[in-house]
């Protein structure tokens, strides 16, 4: 059932990369796609690119949070080293880089007159950034017009997408992803360097770097949201021991404009497209306040990464590969746009369908402990359960022990990736998060070279161990370590163990 090497570019694009009226075509072959797993190899590769920056630079951040003592290098605030992301920021400002900076908020919390609900801490981010001062500066805080709280959107939701965009010296590129600049963020395999109430604890996360022309479609997602977030009417935001203040500054840089032109960044094997999701409204108060329209992002809303994530497993013929840190609806979802039927029909024709979740929760989550004890009732009701018997073993759930697992993942057939922010359910999916995900076909071995790094972080298979690595480069012999049913006849594999658990079926 499985193959190789994946094939023709053009082959596989038509099968796995859907056509979206809303999105720019995907960019065949002339932009350059790497991924970039946990905050170890994320953060030092954003330092470097900051530290990179010249005057006439330019630098977006879109953030759920970011926290400005974080060290992307990993110093303590006690080392001589320590060089807080605030300040590097602020001091990129100073010396002549465009930075601007979008925090999240929610439509709830951002018209309330005091700091209330989940942003809290973004409020106070978004003070601190604006108020730090350079050794250098002797005027007015580099970062204090520079700094937007946005809080467009469904009342329920919030503005999730996480991406960096850079210009340096006539060159362009993005990162995109899972990940947060916040603390705790930087682990990396084999996940044990945290602790948590005295047990080992580990945090799983993904991301990408984007070179060449398709870093363009992140630049115009970050350019829309700025001017979104700077059409916002003005609201109070209490501050503590400062009293009533704006929650965002005026005025603010004007539009950036239309993204650079950039050379091509070389040959590869690879159609990549940029998705989004927006619900229908710009502002969606509570009753009576009217609804408002969206300026700059098509009225309608916008639903790529569903349709794209779809299509994909739509089009599966092996296997389907999820990791997210949600596998259950909650409040502010669609039904119509769930992908749980998805999932099931391609279990259902023979596929194999893996989805790997967090052991544990992240630390401020208010339900906190262990996770995924037990089959998330979502992924019963609505996959396994409608399954015959014969096919519901298509379905294979597993936790990773001790590690909060943030990224979200899809991979299909060694074919296709998908990496962003975008959690599996639904509210993602409809818009109610706002959402920045990408989407990359591959007609070479690049998915398959991600596939086999993620199964052996959770596997815990070292880059030494090489008979280990082969068995999961042969995908047949994979999907046989992660359930024995999977394995063709004859072939010899080693089950999967600790920190790995099957939940179920």
């Amino acid at each position: 059932m499985t193959r190789g090497v994946p094939g023709d570019l053009d082959d596989v694009t038509r099968r796995y990369l859907a056509r979206l009226p809303t999105a720019p075509p995907p960019d065949l072959g002339g932009s350059e796609w790497t991924p970039l797993i946990d905050g170890s190899e994320y953060f030092p590769a954003l330092a470097d690119a900051i530290d990179d920056t010249e005057p006439g630079d330019c630098l977006f951040v879109l953030g759920l949070q970011l926290d400005p003592d974080v060290d992307l290098r990993g110093h303590s605030r006690e080392s001589a080293e320590w060089s807080p992301i605030g300040m590097v920021l602020a001091e990129a400002a100073g010396r002549g880089v465009d930075v601007r900076i979008i925090l999240a908020g929610s439509v709830f919390t951002g018209g309330m007159p005091f700091r209330v609900g989940p942003f809290v801490g973004n409020v106070a981010a978004a003070r601190e950034l604006r108020s730090i001062r350079t050794p250098e500066d002797g005027g007015a805080p580099p970062l204090q017009h520079r700094v937007l709280l946005d809080w467009s959107g469904h009342r329920l939701g919030s503005n999730h997408q996480k991406a960096i965009v850079i210009t340096r010296r006539g060159t362009l590129e993005a990162y995109v992803g899972g990940i947060d600049v916040a603390a705790g963020r930087g682990d990396g395999p084999p996940h044990v360097q945290m602790r948590r109430e005295d047990t080992p604890w580990g945090w799983h996360d993904a991301a990408q770097r984007l070179r060449g022309p398709v870093a363009q479609g992140v630049w115009e997602v970050a350019r829309e949201r700025w001017r979104e977030a700077a059409s916002l009417p003005a609201r109070p935001a209490w501050y503590r021991g400062a009293g009533i203040g704006r929650l965002n500054p005026m005025p603010v840089p004007p539009d950036p404009g239309p993204a650079p032109d950039v050379p091509g960044a070389g040959e590869h094997d690879q159609a990549i497209q940029i998705l989004r999701s927006y619900g229908r409204w710009k502002q969606h108060p509570p009753p009576p306040a009217p609804r408002r329209p969206w300026t700059h992002i098509p009225a309608e809303g916008v639903q790529e990464v569903f349709h794209a994530l779809a299509h994909a497993i739509d089009a599966a013929r092996n296997y389907v590969y999820v990791e997210d840190q949600y596998f259950r609806e909650y409040p502010g979802g669609d039904q119509r746009f769930e992908l749980y039927g998805h999932l099931r029909d391609a279990a259902a024709r023979g596929v194999r369908v893996l989805l790997v979740g967090s052991g544990v929760r992240r630390p401020d989550d208010v339900r906190g402990g262990l996770a995924n004890r037990e089959l998330p009732p979502d992924i019963r009701r609505k996959v396994v359960d409608p399954l015959p018997d014969a096919t519901r073993t298509n379905v294979a759930f597993f936790r990773v022990e001790d590690v909060t697992v943030h990224a979200k993942v899809v991979l299909v057939d060694d074919c296709f990736a998908c990496i962003g922010s975008a959690n599996i359910f639904s509210r993602s999916m409809v818009g109610t998060d706002h959402e920045l995900s990408v989407a990359v076909v591959d007609g070479g071995t690049a998915v398959r070279d991600l596939r086999v790094r993620l199964w052996a972080d959770h596997m815990r298979i070292p880059d030494s161990d090489h008979t280990d690595l082969a068995q999961i480069v042969d995908l047949a012999r994979g999907l046989g370590a992660w359930r024995t049913a999977w394995a063709q006849p004859g072939a010899t594999i080693a089950p999967v163990g600790p920190p790995l658990v099957l939940v179920g079926p």
